[in-house]
């Protein structure tokens, strides 16, 4: 038997999925968001016990569940707390594959508005057979245009690109 197989969770854990998935989201758009979260997340010098307090801090502001809260301090208690974003990471892909998502790193030169966001889910969805998850970037060194990244795939539609390539070939004649 091949493909992913997924099995249907009794609703009360599929809700403590749901709680779980937005803790790890509000904590990784926190630690993009603050230096100051990411050293202590990151530092070596601070002990188990200063990294469990501010956790907890960090945790009791952005309201967490109680397996968040669980999860993340069992982190510290291990000396494992530097590995939170990889844990977060790989959690979002078992929680896409199980929900028959797939995810997808969006960067453009400009922020989406939401018809173009809708258009994007729509054609990618027409694609891949699956309900992307966008992840979305901006980066105005782009100029125009977009990279999409899905998986190990990566397509560069960009401005930049194509014009670094227009000057390659330029050059070479």
């Amino acid at each position: 038997m091949t493909g992913v197989q997924t099995c249907a969770l009794p609703i009360s854990e599929e809700r403590g999925l749901d709680a779980l998935a937005a803790d790890l989201a509000t904590l990784k758009t926190m630690l993009a968001q603050s230096p100051d979260l990411m050293r202590l997340v990151r530092s070596p010098v601070l002990g188990r016990d200063e990294q469990a307090k501010g956790m907890e801090a960090v945790l009791r502001k952005a309201v967490a569940s109680d397996l968040t809260r669980r999860l993340v301090l069992l982190l510290a208690r291990k000396r494992r707390l530097f590995a939170l974003g990889n844990v977060i990471r790989a959690f979002e892909n078992l929680i896409a594959k199980h929900r028959g998502e797939v995810a997808a790193e969006v960067t453009s030169a400009r922020a989406l508005n939401p018809e173009e966001t809708a258009e994007l889910k729509r054609v990618l969805k027409d694609k891949l057979g699956r309900e992307p998850k966008l992840d979305m970037h901006v980066d105005p060194k782009l100029l125009g245009g977009l990279k999409l990244k899905i998986g190990s795939r990566m397509i560069d539609s960009s401005l930049r690109t194509k014009l670094d390539g227009l000057r390659a070939a330029m050059k070479g004649n």
